[in-house]
């Protein structure tokens, strides 16, 4: 089963980062108020990074590690990621 780890842009503009296996119902868990606590009432969103891991360990780990940043290092994270794969 592949994870993927995601982070979403709220609509007020903070960062909610989190774990899958299935990312459109995941969103749309969060879009409906059905997602997790902290993004009840935070949408619309934004998806704006995923990352893929092998398994559930991994996924959390990688989750945690992201979680742990600082916003500024999360942002260069996803700045980093979108210049990758846009070829910049």
């Amino acid at each position: 089963m592949n994870w993927t780890v995601y982070i979403l842009e709220c609509a007020d503009g903070s960062l909610y980062t989190g774990i899958t296996t299935d990312l459109p119902r995941r969103i749309k868990q969060h879009e409906e108020g059905k997602g997790a606590k902290y993004t009840n009432g935070r949408g619309p969103f934004q998806l704006i990074y995923t990352e893929h891991c092998k398994n559930r360990a991994e996924a959390s780990k990688r989750e945690m590690a992201i979680k742990s940043l600082p916003r500024e290092k999360k942002l260069s994270l996803i700045s980093r990621e979108t210049k990758t794969v846009s070829g910049l």
